[in-house]
């Protein structure tokens, strides 16, 4: 990036960089502020490459150096890019113990510290104008360094989870050691993860093996490259709500209540409906059976008749459903909206006149009363039925025709319980044949209902043998 070939796209390379590699360390670039949004190198950039350490490391040490001194911010990076393992995942207690000698690698730390002051003591200097450290508490000047080397692992304790459960930045979940010290802390800074199963993971699949203590503010500083705040809406239990969200990677900071602008609003309809379907609306009883009749007159007779299937709905919404969209985008509930009158903008005229006699709500039986049709689902091609008391047919022989004579009406005759007794859609036939047998069964079962030997002359009747 410094030589001005980001991600060495245009060098003549013997073979080209590992995209997925390539892809990792750019984002890491990007989190410690050392190249930009076009992984150009940042005035950071410039500087970190003059450090010869590891780019995090060089990060936390040019800028812990302004923050904590020359000296402190140099046996931080020291015990960082050391061998040195912390008990329990503590640094603090091992930067304790390397300054005291009683850990082994103590030496070469000391060692480390003093090439790295050296290297950064004059521009601590002129930042200060004294060249002194100051003296903030180990465990916080600890967190600072890891977290400005790290800001990806910057962490933060679930609430409510399982054992010891954080959730870094980078939206990685790991849990502490049994035996650590750090348990309890609602941030930390962590220098090393790792693969890792059971209880020493808290559930996660992670480990954190190195870490301090951080503050809020700390954490939000180091890793203010992470910072984002956009406001989400959704469309749920019927309504678009919406709420300004900030965060710190995938680390939710607050979340606050908000009137979600027009696009926003439509974003979260689109979502819904492309996730739930029209369902997401919901049908009411008049708009879902409009659409079986359509459904049927789309299927049996084609265009112009409109496809009312879902995946036809949902690609032509705009053209059906408009205004109902707009108005769930600003506000307005799903309870409502009633689809009824949506779909029949998508009625062709002047072949809907005739809907009503192709496709009729309900019929005329023989008894004189008018019986409701139930129509199939929209992607059933089974025929439309009339559920209807076998007594209010008594005489009727010729079974009706739908759809300009396309498809015949199904008979569900019921038994004065509302049972069923027979199914067919040949009226005629069922008279002149299983009738009998059901009427053998039925007249002992319900004596006070008409069971004649000939239902073509039996008047038919919905009321009783008492009240005739």
């Amino acid at each position: 990036a410094c030589w001005g070939t980001p991600g060495g796209r245009g060098l003549a390379l013997p073979q080209p960089l590992p995209p997925a590699a390539l892809e990792d360390a750019e984002a890491v670039q990007k989190g410690i502020g050392a190249v930009d949004a076009d992984g150009k190198a940042t005035d950071t950039g410039h500087r970190l490459v003059r450090i010869p350490a590891d780019p995090r490391l060089a990060r936390a040490l040019l800028d812990g150096s302004q923050i904590l001194g020359a000296r402190s911010a140099a046996e931080i990076t020291a015990m960082l890019a050391g061998d040195s393992r912390p008990s329990g995942g503590d640094l603090v207690r091992l930067l304790a113990a390397l300054r005291s000698g009683r850990d082994p690698g103590s030496h070469a730390f000391d060692r480390e510290a003093r090439r790295l002051q050296r290297l950064v003591e004059p521009a601590a200097k002129a930042a200060s104008g004294t060249g002194t450290e100051t003296s903030p508490a180990a465990r916080d000047a600890v967190g600072t360094m890891v977290a400005l080397a790290f800001p990806d692992r910057v962490a933060r304790r679930v609430s409510g989870a399982a054992g010891e459960q954080y959730l870094l930045a980078s939206g990685t979940r790991a849990g502490l050691p049994a035996d650590s010290p750090l348990r309890g802390h609602d941030w930390l800074a962590v220098a090393e993860v790792s693969r890792a199963a059971g209880r020493a993971a808290s559930g996660t699949g992670a480990v954190i093996r190195a870490a301090a203590p951080l503050r809020p503010e700390e954490a939000e500083a180091a890793a203010s490259q992470l910072l984002t705040q956009d406001v989400t809406a959704v469309f749920d239990s019927g309504k678009v709500t919406a709420r300004r969200v900030r965060r710190l990677g995938s680390i939710e900071l607050s979340s606050t209540p908000v009137r979600p602008a027009a696009p926003e609003g439509r974003a979260a309809v689109a979502r819904a409906l492309a996730g739930q379907g029209l369902d997401a609306i919901g049908w009411s009883a008049s708009a879902d059976a409009l659409r079986r009749r359509l459904a049927l007159l789309h299927r049996v007779l084609g265009p112009p008749w409109p496809d009312v299937s879902e995946p036809a709905l949902l690609a032509g919404l705009e053209g059906w459903l408009g205004p109902e969209l707009e108005a769930l985008a600003g506000g307005a509930r799903s309870a409502g909206i009633d689809l009824l009158d949506p779909l029949r903008r998508l009625l062709p005229w002047p072949e809907a006149a005739r809907m009503a006699e192709l496709v009729p709500e309900r019929i005329l039986v023989p008894s004189g009363t008018q019986e409701r049709i139930s129509y199939p689902e929209v992607d059933d091609d089974g025929p439309p039925v009339l559920a209807v008391k076998l007594q209010k047919c008594f005489g009727w022989a010729e079974s009706p025709l739908l759809a300009g004579g396309r498809t015949r009406l199904q008979f569900h005759l019921l038994s004065p319980a509302g049972r069923p007794l027979a199914v067919t859609d040949d009226l005629a036939s069922f008279w002149s044949g299983p009738y009998a047998q059901v009427r053998a069964e039925m007249r002992g079962r319900y004596p006070r209902h008409p069971w004649p030997e000939d239902p073509w002359t039996a008047p038919a009747t919905a009321r009783t043998k008492t009240r005739t």
